[in-house]
């Protein structure tokens, strides 16, 4: 017992070392705050409705009418059937939010450490540095959990990786399946999409090691190990991966069916989306120092300078003293070409440095491996500054053309970086390589990167003009405040490549007073430990801190009911708001109250998009009418909120007289701008039969009314003496919502682009639209299977493989 409880406590000791990081690091936890996060508050908005229907029924909607008019929960919020990978997550994730995902960046960074042979100690040490990374800290401050989730399981499923093709195949099939299951699980391909990236460099580096070694068989038998256990990982999240297949090709990542633009132009064809939003967020190259000097650009888009800075100084004297105060907490000193930086993707000035050292000292494929991914990685952030190769992967590379901030890529450097720093310290303290060819290392790699930092500490001023995208505006605001805010840029540039060239210089003679044996392995660790937690700990501190914390009561209802809210929720009917008082594509606050038109969501669904950009942002009152828009919400004359009721409104259902048939989907969207939608209805040919009606008898006395509302059913009366065509004021998605006359299933059609239209029988009837959609049904039983199999195949290969050596 004693044995393996020694055996056991450098983990126990890890965890918990994590743990007491995290918590501390997030303290305001403790007191029962949670972090203001800027997209959650939206996400909140936006999921508010399925969040309700889910305590009040015990189930899911999958589908949400209070964004977008209408669009699927699954890119919102939805939990699955037989969810038990997000069980096993949420296990590992048991800290208070956001202390839970920095936990998570520990944890399976220091897994990947020991699988690499790493030293509990210094795989700790390696944890912290990488969990503490800028970007990693500060999108936990912004709210990109998915994003956060996905990322921290980079390292876990690696480690899967390596303990196949290290032999110990059924713990590496094993750990493999679990942690591409949880990778999975997050939510964010994007990221997961990235990683792929990251194991193809790896298997290419060592399959070429493979053949030179004459070790192909073992690499195939590795291969094939690994994709029955990514078949599996992918078939325990079947549900979700389904359902976000089948709503991405009607998103604005799918095909459009429209081949023209707003004014008219033709539009650029693509499976995807557009070049220019892919690389909107595209790295500056010499912006890529960033990672080294963390506010090379100036940081993020906006830093607080303190009343010691020169644009303080200069407003001073000029303007109010609260408003120069104000505006030094809050000064543009980002100077880049991106639209929004929060602040620098910074990965630590030693970390950077160990990982040069490391191309000079560490051997193997694993180095190769890794420098290969960081160069792969900064390459394609540069993304419209590096056009050659971003425009070879956005035409020819799958899926490439679905994302969007190539920036993003860096997740890559991001592990790599830390991973060869950490592999250099393990060779650096080991007795395997020669004191000169250490010496040699570190003089090189020494005058590498303090040579960089020394030259931009003493010429960077004037090596940039250190003039950003909206500098203009600043001198018409005021003659001479873009002066003090380009003098304040040069001079944190200048205190951050000092500082960067003195962590250098430190941690270099750490190292040469251990090579010298002035220092004993544990004490250099120590120190070296301190100072890269003091270095990314306080620059993440600038971005994220306690100030970011709020009362749980606050986080939990970030909305509160405005005066308009109230007299609008007195209506107790079902129609939809439109809140001209903010970018309605950018809006998650309207939902939280109200059905609305807007949104808060990167994928849309693709026809709605569209409608937008077409009709309602040239604010067709037609159309607005059409989404049964009760309510609009704007600034009156004395700069307050008001609300107009809309009279004109079409409501919930109604019938028309007339419906157009037109060639192709550019002639039904354009049919919109003078369509009388009360009267008339528009259609592509390609949606409807050879026997379909387009002249109807108007019946004065035909009603059609909502009777039962409820976000993934809507019940219907109708009464008249004639057919008619109803059209439906909700979104049309072919795949789950199902319309039945009196029970019966009957066709229904996409009608006016975006709605739902169907022909009523004459009588008196029921009309029910369902949202049923398949791949649910479909999902569950694969993934129930894939679990089974998971099962099955590491047990029964344990038992073969024992009889075997029997």
């Amino acid at each position: 017992m004693k044995f393996s409880l020694n055996k056991i406590a450098p983990y126990l000791i890890a965890i918990a070392v994590f743990m007491v990081v995290s918590i501390t690091y997030f303290s305001p936890v403790l007191e029962g705050k949670k972090i203001q996060q800027g997209d959650i508050t939206q996400f909140k908005g936006s999921s508010k409705e399925i969040a309700d229907f889910r305590a009040e029924n015990n189930a899911e909607p999958y589908w949400t009418n209070a964004t977008f008019g209408g669009m699927p929960a699954y890119a919102v919020s939805a939990y699955y059937p037989y969810d038990f990978i997000n069980k096993l997550d949420n296990l590992i994730r048991f800290l208070p939010r956001p202390a839970d995902y920095l936990f998570l960046y520990f944890f399976s960074f220091f897994v990947l450490l020991l699988v690499l042979k790493v030293d509990w100690k210094l795989a700790i040490l390696g944890a912290l540095g990488y969990g503490f990374s800028t970007y990693l800290v500060i999108i936990l401050g912004v709210g990109h959990n998915a994003k956060a989730h996905a990322i921290a399981y980079f390292p876990l499923v690696i480690a899967g990786i390596l303990l196949v093709f290290q032999r110990q195949y059924i713990l590496g099939f094993i750990i493999t399946a679990l942690a591409m299951g949880l990778e999975l699980s997050a939510s964010h391909i994007q990221m997961t999409y990235y990683l792929l990236f990251l194991v193809l460099i790896y298997g290419i580096v060592k399959l070429i090691d493979s053949i030179e070694k004459h070790e192909t068989p073992h690499f195939v038998k590795s291969v094939l190990v690994l994709v029955v256990a990514v078949v599996l990982a992918v078939g325990t999240n079947a549900t979700r991966l389904l359902a976000t297949s089948e709503y991405s090709k009607v998103s604005t990542r799918g095909k459009s069916e429209l081949s023209i633009n707003p004014d008219g132009s033709e539009k650029q064809a693509t499976s995807g989306l557009s070049k220019e939003y892919i690389t909107q967020y595209s790295y500056g190259i010499s912006e890529t120092f960033n990672l080294f000097i963390p506010r090379f650009m100036g940081g993020g888009n906006y830093e607080n300078v303190g009343n010691e800075s020169n644009i303080y100084q200069f407003l001073k004297d000029k303007t109010d003293p609260r408003q120069a105060k104000q505006f030094a907490e809050f000064a543009p000193m980002y100077w880049g070409q991106q639209p929004i930086v929060e602040a620098p993707a910074y990965i630590g000035a030693i970390f950077v440095f160990l990982f040069i050292l490391g191309i000079f000292l560490v051997k193997g494929t694993f180095k190769k491996w890794l420098v290969a991914a960081v160069i792969f990685s900064i390459l394609l952030s540069w993304g419209k500054n590096f056009d050659i190769l971003t425009n070879f992967f956005i035409d020819y590379v799958p899926l490439y053309n679905k994302f969007r901030a190539v920036s993003s890529i860096q997740v890559i450097a991001e592990l790599a970086i830390p991973l060869l720093a950490i592999l250099t310290l393990k060779e650096w303290f080991s007795t395997k390589v020669s004191s000169e060819e250490k010496l040699q290392a570190l003089k090189k790699s020494f005058y590498i990167a303090a040579g960089i930092a020394l030259i931009f500490t003493l010429f960077g001023s004037s090596l940039f003009a250190f003039e950003g995208l909206r500098d203009s505006n600043y001198d018409q605001m005021l003659p001479g405040l873009l002066d003090a805010i380009i003098e304040d840029r040069k001079a944190i540039f200048f205190s951050d490549s000092l500082r960067t060239l003195t962590l250098v210089v430190l941690a270099a003679g750490i190292l040469w007073l251990f090579l010298k044996q002035k220092l004993k392995s544990t004490i250099a660790i120590i120190a070296l430990g301190a100072l890269i937690l003091f270095d990314l700990v306080s620059v993440g501190k600038r971005y994220v801190n306690n100030d970011d914390f709020k009362a749980a009561t606050k986080i939990d209802k970030p909305f509160v009911a405005s005066e308009v809210d109230k007299e609008i929720l007195k209506d107790t009917t079902y129609y939809r708001v439109a809140n001209f008082m903010v970018d309605p594509m950018n809006d998650g606050s309207t939902s939280y109250f109200h059905k609305s038109i807007g949104g808060y969501h990167a994928a849309k669904m693709g026809i709605y998009q569209e409608l937008f950009d077409f009709q309602i942002a040239k604010n067709n009152i037609q159309v607005l009418n059409m989404l049964n828009t009760k309510y609009f919400v704007f600034l009156d004359g004395s700069e307050r909120e008001t609300v107009q009721p809309n009279p004109d409104a079409n409501g919930n259902a109604w019938f028309v007289n007339t419906i157009k048939i037109v060639e192709k989907a550019n002639e039904e969207i354009k049919a919109l701008d003078s369509l009388q939608t009360k009267n008339e209805a528009v259609i592509t040919l390609d949606r409807i039969s050879n026997d379909f009606k387009t002249e109807y008898i108007k019946d004065s006395l035909a009603s059609i009314e909502l009777t039962s509302y409820k976000a993934n059913e809507l019940i219907y009366e109708s009464n008249s003496l004639e057919n008619q065509f109803a059209v439906f004021s909700e979104i049309y998605y072919e795949n789950g919502w199902n319309a039945y006359v009196n029970g019966e299933l009957k066709r229904h059609y996409r009608i006016n682009y975006v709605l739902r239209g169907m022909v009523i029988p004459k009588g008196k009837h029921t009309i029910t639209f369902k949202f049923e959609p398949t791949v649910i049904k479909r999902g569950t039983t694969i993934t129930l299977v894939s679990y089974l199999f998971l099962i099955l195949i590491p047990v029964g290969w344990f038992f073969v493989e024992k009889r075997r050596k029997k």
